[in-house]
């Protein structure tokens, strides 16, 4: 029987999926430690990056299994994954060769809100590559 301790402080690996069979993973670069994307796994997703060591998630939006970089080749090379204290989500610390964002960025996080109260964004990163030209689709 799992227990809460079990989970919060056992060794065991218990990820806990929600109730869309999903667990929330983000994936950072492990040499600069920034944030590149966060995104779903599900189990077979996670079976995958285990077996693979390439990042692997479940896409929400198209409702299939989704290997970063099968379409622009910039993988994500798997190097470690951490669980939370919960085990309700995972942090990828990956190796990756060019910007993992598909409208260019290095990363997903490329805006912030402004200071101030603002309901408006601003640019904090450019673009490492032409999403034009890397998605021929």
């Amino acid at each position: 029987m799992t227990t809460k301790q079990n989970i919060e402080e056992g060794t065991d690996f218990l990820p806990k999926f929600d109730s869309n069979g999903l667990i929330k993973a983000i994936a950072q670069d492990a040499k600069t430690g920034q944030v590149l994307m966060a995104a779903s796994m599900n189990q077979q997703s996670l079976d995958l990056t285990i077996q693979t060591g390439l990042a692997t998630y479940f896409s929400r939006s198209r409702q299939k299994l989704w290997k970063k970089g099968e379409e622009s080749g910039h993988f994500q090379k798997v190097e470690q994954i951490l669980v939370d204290c919960d085990q309700d989500c995972l942090l990828l610390k990956v190796t990756v060769d060019a910007g993992q964002c598909h409208v260019g960025y290095q990363s997903c996080f490329y805006r912030a809100l402004e200071k101030g109260g603002s309901n408006k964004l601003e640019f904090i990163a450019e673009k490492t590559y032409n999403p034009k030209e890397t998605y021929k689709k």
